[in-house]
């Protein structure tokens, strides 16, 4: 159970995060429209005695203002009672629940976080229609330059968004807001974390190919497969890669590197059908050497692939291998809480 990583993978050594950033932009996930330069809420509705009293709820419109035009959609904001100074998770779903399968809210708010929730296609659609939602504001004909961003940039374009309107809550902790999601939405959250330092961690449950999981020696999903399937997913350069990941002048361990210098954390599930566990695994441990050029703790793990329950929590770089397949389930949340906790603890 050794860790081989692929031969011909690109080093990070001497990287400069910028560098990682471009070539990541440029030849997989595609330039974003700027950033809005105003942000506000407008309440919809509210839940004073959400969870048996335990917490409020509250229903609001973000409305979003940036030099391409407007754009709002709703965001569900959940505050445990008589909080103060909170830490919070943002949280991309793929429904309009709260609470949901993927969110259980209420044990959240027992162990003391808030949550930022929003739908991901309530910000566009998860296909090739790029008139719809914000890509209908950002592409008016609905056409993309090669290095425009596909829905992964739109979705990481509107959870910053969130992260704006969350700085403005007096209740959180504002060192203490991290980036959640699964699947294609745990790729989302990568690159958030890359993009934006103000969060305290990114957490990327099962995103494997073009997510965590290196391309190069995958045993799974490929770039192939992905662009063949989802090409809407990323910019049109990146289906040069497809079959010729050989060719990629980065891999996925660039984008957990470029989450520095907040935290980062890998989960994966052991039956996973999509997403190639080694892969995640061997992507953290390359990627660990940027954090250690720059005096930090990056992975810290045994010189092996890990055995399903374990946990590797003493780094910036988390990571645990569950039993069960591809679901954001209440075991990662409450392993993501865990490493939190120990991680403020301890400072």
């Amino acid at each position: 159970m050794t860790i081989n990583l692929p031969p011909d993978l690109p080093s990070i050594a001497n990287r400069k995060k910028q560098e990682m950033l471009d070539l990541l932009l440029e030849e997989e996930y595609g330039c974003l429209p700027p950033r809005p330069y105003l942000v506000s809420a407008e309440t919809v509705k509210t839940d004073k005695k959400f969870c048996a009293g335990k917490a409020f709820l509250e229903k609001v419109m973000l409305n979003c203002k940036a030099d391409f035009g407007e754009f709002s959609f709703p965001v569900y904001l959940v505050i445990p009672r008589n909080a103060d100074k909170i830490p919070a998770f943002i949280h991309i779903n793929f429904r309009d629940l709260v609470p949901d399968k993927y969110q259980p809210t209420e044990e959240l708010i027992d162990a003391g976080f808030a949550t930022l929730t929003f739908c991901y296609t309530d910000v566009s659609s998860d296909d090739g229609d790029f008139t719809n939602g914000l890509a209908g504001v950002v592409y008016p004909d609905g056409v993309r330059k090669r290095d425009d961003c596909g829905k992964i940039g739109l979705w990481a374009w509107a959870a910053m968004a969130v992260m704006d309107y969350a700085l403005t809550i007096p209740e959180l902790d504002k060192e203490r807001i991290s980036v959640a999601g699964h699947s294609r939405l745990g790729k989302t959250a990568l690159l958030v974390g890359a993009l934006d330092e103000r969060f305290d961690c990114a957490f990327s449950n099962d995103s494997g190919c073009s997510g965590a999981g290196l391309s190069r020696g995958s045993e799974k999903e490929t770039v192939q497969k992905i662009t063949a399937k989802f090409p809407f997913w990323f910019c049109e350069n990146y289906k040069k890669y497809a079959d010729r990941e050989d060719l990629l002048p980065f891999d996925q361990h660039f984008l957990i590197a470029a989450n520095y210098p907040h935290k980062v954390y890998v989960a994966s599930a052991a039956e996973d059908p999509y997403a190639c566990t080694k892969s995640e695994y061997r992507a953290a441990v390359a990627a660990s050497g940027f954090f250690e050029e720059r005096g930090v703790l990056g992975f810290v793990h045994p010189d092996r692939l890990p055995l399903i329950g374990e946990n590797f929590h003493n780094g910036n770089i988390g990571y645990h291998l569950r039993a069960g397949n591809h679901y954001f389930s209440r075991e990662d949340w409450l392993r993501y809480i865990a490493f939190l906790n120990a991680k403020h603890k301890a400072t």
